[in-house]
């Protein structure tokens, strides 16, 4: 599969997520996401859907909020801890889409993630030991929902 990983405000590219997605046998564009522009963000973002049409789309906080934000154009979405309300992203994704949240999250509240679910119908599962979303648990089921 063809995944575009959209990291987190903190984050860079690179990193457990990705990493595990390419172990995994995907081919992942990685894109490094300026800090400082959301709508920049977006826009390289959506240069790469639009060139690339990668299957899945994985946004990891702030890169779930960049991701929501996409014309995803057919691509299958995965957030993980998504901070949508932070940034303002529109709580309007495919219902097919899968979102990963742990409810120990002491960063983006699991709450936000129930929410958005019940709002569009997404699915929401429950794993991971923190915000960071790299543990073991967090990371299998992370590819148990890429390439689906």
């Amino acid at each position: 599969m063809h995944v575009l990983f959209l990291h987190g405000l903190e984050s860079k590219p690179g990193g457990d997520k990705p990493d595990t997605l390419k172990k995994a046998g995907h081919t992942v564009l990685n894109p490094a996401l300026p800090r400082g522009s959301f709508e920049e963000s977006v826009g390289i973002a959506q240069d790469l859907v639009d060139t690339e049409a990668p299957d899945y789309i994985v946004g990891s906080s702030r890169g779930g909020a960049v991701a929501m934000a996409l014309d995803k154009r057919g691509s299958r979405l995965v957030l993980i801890a998504p901070a949508w309300k932070a940034f303002g992203a529109p709580p309007t994704i495919p219902a097919d889409t899968v979102i990963l949240h742990s409810p120990d999250d002491d960063v983006v509240p699991i709450e936000d993630s129930v929410e958005l679910a019940e709002l569009t119908g997404a699915t929401l599962i429950e794993c991971g030991e923190c915000h960071r979303m790299s543990d073991t648990d967090a990371l299998s089921v992370l590819t148990d929902f890429v390439g689906r």
